[in-house]
């Protein structure tokens, strides 16, 4: 099962993503998010932790303005292609 690293703050995504199977790991750190399949973050803060700049093959989804399924979805078309 793919590992989607999910921002702290998004404890909802968090347990949707958990009851669909996904192992998820919170995003402390650049580091957390290098082996992920996915990353999650609010989108509240621009560039969050760095994330974006990480030498990661994995899709950064911004949840901001999106429910915890519409977030799901997201992960799911990301982790597909």
């Amino acid at each position: 099962m793919p590992k989607i690293g999910v921002e702290p703050s998004l404890r909802d995504v968090e347990e949707a993503l958990q009851a669909k199977g996904y192992d998820v790991v919170s995003l402390q750190n650049q580091e957390d998010a290098a082996n992920c399949d996915c990353c999650v973050v609010s989108g509240q803060q621009e560039n969050m932790m760095g994330i974006q700049d990480t030498n990661t093959q994995s899709a950064v989804i911004s949840a901001q303005g999106l429910t915890a399924n519409e977030v799901c979805e997201r992960v799911e078309q990301s982790i597909k292609h």
